[in-house]
């Protein structure tokens, strides 16, 4: 196609491309998560991996300086709920560091209340499900049925 042709009054594919930009700025980025499990939220807490292989489904959660008793995780009808509060240590803002109160001017970690849910696959056993964490990163595996398993199957002469 020519360039005069996709051209108009006011460039309105360009207008339309500003307009976009501009949407992906007020609301954060919306775009279509890359799988069905995915989130296309931006800034969530934790960050998921998910994985499936043959034998089990992993999830690992990256929520580093949580303390494990403070997580929840369930399974119930098969969806996968991680939950906590993720809180500063602080109240008010104030940290104290070697007996000396100091007031944080900016925070970048995350705080407050946090709740993920992954959708499990149909042939996962929810009821073996095993949860570590290790160096701030939460590893759940959830193995899959046993019949559901890849076996190998010999054939007779």
């Amino acid at each position: 196609m020519y360039p005069s042709m996709l051209k108009g009054p006011g460039d309105l594919f360009a207008d339309f491309s500003r307009l976009q930009e501009r949407l992906d700025e007020l609301l954060g980025d919306i775009r279509e998560p890359s799988s069905i499990r995915a989130v296309a939220r931006q800034g969530a807490f934790p960050v998921l991996k998910v994985g499936s292989g043959q034998e089990a489904t992993e999830i690992y959660a990256f929520a580093p300086g949580l303390d494990p008793s403070a997580i929840d995780v369930s399974v119930e009808k098969g969806l996968l709920t991680i939950s906590g509060n993720r809180t500063t240590g602080a109240e008010d803002g104030k940290e104290s560091r070697e007996g000396k109160d100091e007031i944080a001017y900016a925070r970048e970690r995350f705080t407050g209340p946090f709740r993920r849910v992954v959708s499990l696959p149909e042939d996962a056993d929810t009821t073996k499900v095993e949860a570590s964490y290790r160096n701030g990163v939460l590893k759940l595996v959830v193995p899959r049925l046993e019949a559901a398993r890849p076996r190998q199957i010999a054939v007779n002469r």
